[in-house]
């Protein structure tokens, strides 16, 4: 199987999309990270400057840790990370103001017991009053179908309703990148979908782990790693192909030795 090789720059297109302005995105600069005495990456380095990068693999290709070197709440043991120019160790206080991050699950996110409470408070984080927090909050909630959520208890509300409050909680103070560790992997079908076109719809640049192969079909860009390295990396219509091919002949594997 023919791999495509690893690239340091941008997939070239006849009519590039809108995207972060030159020398923004994130680098990754000879990384290396280890978890106990598992090595998850050793001298790595990528940009990842598209408006729509996915990222697939199997669990433990270092999908996970990417994203969370990417928002600092990973350290590399080596190596830099930079978003936007800023370090994400030596400026990890600032950071929140480029990026936002997304969780797979909601309840590791919320914090609130309220939904304006929620979105409020990055914007209250930025310097916002409380009052204009609440306001923003409002008119963030009711331009995406949500008016009337402000005082709405979080506990309430269904998994992809959650899901809503905390994508809109992390584009309210406006990051110009978003991160998502497979943020729909809990929803079913008609809410995934209707979660993907808001993101869409959205002008931050977006970085998205997915096991949902469909969902990232549209992207600029896909990256396929595979054991902290970079096995695949071009437009999906190379990578995803391929790495259905590989999730093919491993699911045939597994049958085989279960039925042995």
């Amino acid at each position: 199987m023919d791999i495509l090789r690893p690239r340091r720059r941008p997939v070239a297109q006849a009519e590039p999309a809108a995207g972060p302005a030159a020398g923004a995105g994130i680098a990754f600069d000879r990384v290396s990270l280890a978890r106990g005495e598992r090595p998850i990456f050793d001298g790595f380095s990528l940009d990842l400057r598209e408006q729509r990068i996915g990222l697939i693999g199997d669990n433990g290709s270092g999908k996970s840790s990417l994203l969370r070197l990417a928002n600092g709440l990973l350290a590399p043991d080596g190596g830099t990370v930079a978003v936007n120019g800023r370090d994400t160790v030596r400026d990890r206080k600032t950071l929140h103001e480029e990026i936002g991050f997304v969780f797979q699950n909601p309840d590791h996110q919320i914090i609130f017991p309220t939904v304006g409470e929620e979105v409020a408070f990055g914007l209250t984080e930025r310097g916002s009053t409380a009052a204009e927090a609440r306001r923003a909050a409002e008119d963030l909630l009711a331009a995406n179908g949500c008016a009337g959520w402000a005082d709405r208890a979080i506990h309430e509300l269904s998994e992809g309703q959650k899901q809503l409050v905390c994508i809109l909680a992390v584009i309210a103070p406006a990051p110009s990148i978003l991160l998502l560790d497979e943020p729909f992997s809990s929803l079913d079908l008609p809410t995934r979908l209707s979660l993907s076109a808001r993101l869409a719809r959205l002008p931050q640049q977006i970085v998205m782990a997915s096991h949902d192969l469909d969902l990232i079909a549209g992207f600029d860009r896909v990256i396929w790693l595979d054991q902290g390295r970079v096995r695949a990396d071009a437009a999906p219509g190379q990578v995803l192909p391929l790495y259905r091919e590989h999730a093919g002949a491993l699911g045939s594997a597994m049958l085989e030795r279960g039925a042995a």
